[in-house]
């Protein structure tokens, strides 16, 4: 895992400032702290940098990207893991390949030469966000992994195209504009964002499984943006229904332990993030019993017995033998570190459970590892979170009495009320645009939807006007393929919806790859191994839940290595406790809130409506305001919080200026001791 960054000019006789492209590396040194390199294509106006965490072929001058091929035609600048790559350069040298390196990235510019670009994203299999300048076709391609583990960011200035894994690699080029989007501020108030888009004016991100391409063609940019793969239900007549339950319970235990044994591959040890779910003691599990060594297990504990899930991790490490390291947390101590968290995030956070998985990889690090396998991705392919139960009972159960359906659903509610506001919604909450496409409108979507009533009113008069005919759901629903949707059965749909917005804009950002790397620590999602993905999308609806019990197949293929209580157990949303549970946890986020909620802070940020965050405030402490709201308000507080500290930190600070000081401070100079490798 590492960072990339890169600038693209229009005129390719303009060459690229070379200690820009060091300074844009500089700034991500947490994502690659051992060590640097850049390139650029004289007469080309190309050039890539990259700073590095070592974790396949350690060998620094032989791995040193960028990586040029070495005919000069291609440039290549990776972030992420390629596995099954030792197989793909067997064959490739087989085919009269040559290879300078044991890095698993060279086999890109193989690959791409033998095969192009769509037969070659075809075999990759990972995590994955790079970016490949084409000579012959004077092309630049930004390309970014299935589900969207590996976060890539572009946009224009008048002169170039300027990319980077990180918001603030961009921000540290002088021509990049620096500035909330109405829309962008109004989807960081309500958490839920537009597949594609940033808080920020102008900036994008490479939507998951897509291949954006600029091209120089007469003085022009000519621009595509072509999906090479996406989440594909089958139609709801296609499940196959009266299938033996086995050949899915069988088939998921193959190719889970398959991904897992792929993902045990480094030239570093290996560790396992472990909470009290099944996804993450399944990994262990498998992990454990595939390596010949204990596997590092880490877990955060919580110091509230309502949040806190390390009796069944303890219980889990012992039966697998595992070195347990437990991380136990206070509620005020995370509000400490939110800044520092947020700074690495590049977006709001509703939940201090991403400060809290922050302080987890600083753990990690701390002990000398860089690489953790995790369970993200197994609620959304077994139909985990409680809003899909909640939409299979109210839209895809017809054939099952009414009122078992209402037992269920208030069962739901019982069990999940300490979530109530966030993982569901308070009241239902629907709209149009997500009626007319999906159908209804998913409950995962709706608790933040629900947010709007609240942030219609935050926003500041500026941004006020420019929201006027704005309709969230809409500007969500527009980025959705029809294709992917039609026909298919309600559970199917209500789980696309989740995979294209809070998978990848929550799960895999704060909640991923951005608190991971904010400490040099690679993490594996296993579940989210496409072969794996790809299998679990046709399992019929009535397996994925059935009885009320979700995750049914996988409970059955992992019953053997779970514990009797987490086999029996329902799903338990990890969340740090909300702020309004502990007094000086509330306390703590008070503090917060002065610094950068007074009249003077919003005054300086023209972001939200003074009058509009005391009234919110005033709502929260009412008398009368159940735990519900509050949990909603906590949210929209986090968030409020969240773009004061965003515009304080990427724009009214000097980016370029922090960018150059971090080189000067690292040692990190341009000179010919640090260009990238000839491949």
């Amino acid at each position: 895992m590492c960072g990339i960054a890169g600038v693209f000019n229009l005129d390719p006789t303009q060459s690229i400032d070379p200690q820009l492209l060091v300074n844009m590396a500089a700034i991500q040194h947490h994502r690659g702290p051992d060590g640097f390199g850049y390139r650029r294509i004289e007469g080309k106006g190309i050039g890539f940098s990259h700073a590095r965490l070592s974790i396949i072929d350690l060998n620094e001058q032989r791995a040193r990207q960028p990586f040029m091929n070495s005919d000069e035609q291609l440039m290549l600048t990776h972030n992420g893991e390629f596995y099954d790559y030792a197989r793909i350069r067997a064959d490739l040298v087989a085919q009269g390949a040559r290879f300078q390196s044991k890095s698993d990235s060279e086999i890109v510019l193989h690959l791409y030469q033998r095969q192009g670009m769509q037969a070659m994203l075809e075999q990759l299999r990972g995590e994955f966000a790079f970016a490949l300048y084409d000579n012959k076709e004077d092309t630049l391609h930004l390309v970014r992994d299935r589900f969207g583990i590996k976060p890539l960011y572009y946009t224009q200035t008048q002169d170039e195209v300027v990319f980077g894994s990180e918001l603030k690699v961009l921000f540290a080029h002088p021509k990049v504009k620096r500035q909330f989007s109405s829309a962008g501020l109004y989807h960081q108030l309500i958490q839920v964002m537009v597949p594609g888009s940033t808080a920020f004016a102008d900036v994008h991100q490479v939507k998951p499984g897509h291949v954006v391409s600029f091209k120089r063609q007469n003085g022009q940019w000519q621009i595509t943006d072509n999906r090479y793969w996406d989440v594909n239900f089958p139609r709801a007549e296609e499940h196959q229904n009266d299938a033996d339950e086995q050949l899915y319970i069988q088939g998921v235990r193959e190719k889970l332990l398959e991904a897992v044994q792929l993902r045990l591959t480094a030239d570093v040890p290996v560790g396992c993030y472990l909470s009290g779910g099944i996804d993450s003691c399944a990994i262990l599990g498998l992990s454990s019993a595939a390596s010949q060594q204990p596997i590092k297990a880490f877990t955060i504990g919580f110091d509230s017995d309502d949040y806190d899930e390390t009796p069944i991790a303890k219980e889990m490490a012992e039966a697998t033998q595992a070195d347990h390291h437990i991380m136990s947390l206070s509620g005020d101590e995370l509000y400490s570190h939110f800044e520092r968290t947020l700074w690495h995030t590049e977006r709001t956070i509703y939940n201090t459970l991403g400060v809290a998985k922050y302080l987890m990889s600083q753990q990690v690090n701390n002990v000398n590892y860089k690489v953790v396998m995790t369970g993200e991705g197994s609620d959304e392919l077994f139909a985990g979170y409680p809003s899909f139960r909640n939409d299979l009972f109210l839209y895809g159960m017809d054939e099952v009495d009414a009122d078992e359906r209402a037992k269920w659903q208030s069962m739901l509610q019982k069990t999940n009320k300490l979530f109530k506001g966030a993982m569901l919604s308070r009241n239902e909450c629907r709209n149009e645009a997500l009626e007319s496409l999906v159908g209804f409108t998913p409950s995962c979507l709706q608790p933040w939807l629900a947010c709007g009533e609240f942030a219609d009113g935050l926003v500041a008069e500026q941004h006020k006007t420019a929201l006027a005919d704005y309709d969230a759901g809409k500007a969500i629903v527009d980025t959705f393929d029809n294709d992917m949707l039609a026909g298919r059965h309600p559970l199917d749909k209500a789980q696309y919806v989740w995979i294209k917005t809070m998978l990848e804009g929550q799960i895999l950002t704060w909640g991923g790859d951005r608190v991971d790397m904010a400490n040099s620590m690679e993490a594996r999602p296993a579940f989210l191994d496409h072969h794996l993905a790809e299998f679990a999308f046709n399992i019929p609806p009535h397996l994925r839940i059935k009885d009320n019990k979700e995750k049914y197949v996988l409970r059955e293929a992992m019953k053997g290595l779970l514990p009797e209580t987490l086999y029996k157990r329902e799903k338990f949303a990890f969340m740090a406790p909300p702020a309004h549970t502990d007094e000086k946890k509330w306390q703590a986020m008070k503090q917060l809130a002065d610094k950068y909620l007074s009249d003077e802070a919003l005054a300086q940020s023209g972001l939200l409506d003074p009058q509009a965050v005391a009234d919110l405030f005033a709502l929260h402490d009412a008398p009368d305001t159940d735990d519900a709201l509050k949990v909603q308000l906590d949210a929209v507080i986090n968030h409020m919080i969240g773009v004061q500290v965003l515009h304080q930190q990427f724009v009214a600070t000097d980016v370029p200026q922090q960018a150059a000081q971090l080189a000067q401070q690292y040692g990190w100079r341009a000179d010919d001791a640090h260009q990238g490798a000839q491949i």
